[in-house]
């Protein structure tokens, strides 16, 4: 295809694409002629994973650019390169209590979890959990392992639904998941959240008419 079927498919202006190619973040197409190139599927698919990781992952393209350098390595083991675009993902000023870090080190420990010593979720958990700490909510032990076997079964699933058979697919689709799944389980679990209350409370939803009558039918 050429540059402008490219930027139809991606929705990526032309513009940003020539910039994209010129910074490295894309690779070139195939030359035909002085001034032009052909571009395939191959460049569909990046040109969508930067612009999840721009605009839903809201990262810097130097940030971006160590991701994508993550996914093109050809060398190191699934699970490192995985480990490392997650890292990419995640905020490098982050800061916890000591107290807050041993409890995410015992809970990883009490789940049987195999994860790095030295992964940077571990920091982004304690943070989150100093956070409540810091506006008065102590987020206890009982509520804190519902969510840790929440988040294994989603866990567990996105990992056995990503594809075998083309190594860079399968980094891709963990980048793509951990960029933009976070908002979809956010929502998931606002609605669920509306409709226990719901369940405790005796409130029933209300529909406006045309959803009704779409239900109806």
């Amino acid at each position: 295809m050429w540059i402008a079927e490219l930027s139809r498919q991606t929705e990526v202006s032309v513009a940003t694409i020539k910039y994209y190619l010129r910074e490295g973040l894309l690779p070139a197409g195939e030359a035909v002629g002085a001034t032009r190139a052909r571009y395939d599927e191959t460049h569909v698919r990046r040109l969508r994973l930067i612009r999840a990781l721009v605009e839903a992952g809201g990262l810097s393209l130097a940030r971006v650019r160590n991701v994508l350098a993550e996914v093109d390595e050809e060398t190191r083991e699934m699970h490192d390169v995985l480990g490392a675009a997650h890292g990419a993902l995640i905020p490098t000023d982050l800061t916890a209590t000591d107290q807050t870090r041993s409890r995410v080190d015992d809970l990883i420990a009490e789940e049987g979890w195999r994860v790095d010593s030295g992964s940077p979720d571990r920091m982004l958990l304690a943070n989150a959990l100093d956070a409540l700490e810091k506006v008065g909510y102590h987020l206890d032990d009982d509520l804190l392992k519902t969510y840790a076997a929440a988040a294994a079964r989603v866990a567990n699933a996105e990992v056995a639904s990503l594809p075998s058979d083309d190594r860079q697919r399968t980094v891709e689709a963990t980048v793509v998941v951990t960029a933009l799944g976070g908002p979809v389980l956010l929502a998931l679990r606002r609605l669920a959240q509306q409709s226990a209350s719901a369940q405790r409370y005796g409130k029933s939803p209300r529909l406006d008419c045309e959803t009704a009558e779409a239900r109806r039918t």
